[in-house]
């Protein structure tokens, strides 16, 4: 058994308090990150569903794959054949869990190309989003922070004046869009997708 001086009793309490502050600090910052997919279950890929510009005629082809390191890959080519020209791919998540968050987190590895997050406030196919658009590195793993505020309201590819901003607590599709007006072949390996408050 070890005896505490009581003249040092003073250091000891304090360094209890700050070991305890730190570990409170620790805890909230936890608090404030919500997991809305990382991939570590196959089950996990039955919420999305693969949406390109064959729906306007568009020959671009995508696909959405899990992979053994419980990642997924959005990968395919862009075609601007038959006025065509994106690529996308959407969830529905199970439960709402961006309400109260100011953001979406995102930890991807990609090909240098950029893309778009893209969220929507009903369960409609087509209508109005809100958008942001990420550049990524090649071949290394990048953090990317989107805060609700700075996302962009969209048609079809027309920005939207006077839209009301996100409502994080009516969010319930989100997704990845490629639309550089590039033929091009892309991949985007996603290792997970977090709802964040600052």
């Amino acid at each position: 058994m070890s005896i505490i001086n009581s003249s040092h009793l003073p250091e000891v309490l304090s360094t209890v308090l700050i070991a305890s502050s730190l570990m409170i600090s620790t805890a909230n910052a936890a608090e404030k990150e919500e997991t809305l997919f990382d991939f570590s279950t196959a089950d996990q890929m039955d919420s999305w569903r693969i949406v390109n510009d064959g729906v306007m005629g568009g020959l671009s082809q995508s696909q959405m794959q899990l992979t053994e390191e419980n990642t997924a890959i959005f990968q395919g080519s862009v075609s601007l054949d038959n006025n065509g020209g994106f690529a996308s791919v959407r969830a529905i998540p199970t439960t709402n869990k961006t309400a109260g968050h100011t953001g979406i987190r995102l930890r991807v590895k990609g090909d240098g190309r950029n893309y778009q997050l893209r969220l929507r406030t009903d369960n409609r196919f087509d209508g109005a989003s809100y958008r942001s658009e990420f550049a990524t590195q090649q071949d290394n793993w990048t953090v990317i922070d989107m805060p609700f505020s700075e996302m962009v309201p969209t048609f079809r590819g027309r920005v939207l004046a006077d839209y009301p901003a996100v409502d994080a607590s009516q969010i319930q599709q989100l997704g990845f869009l490629i639309s550089n007006k590039v033929a091009e072949p892309f991949r985007l390996e996603i290792d997970w997708i977090k709802a964040y408050t600052e």
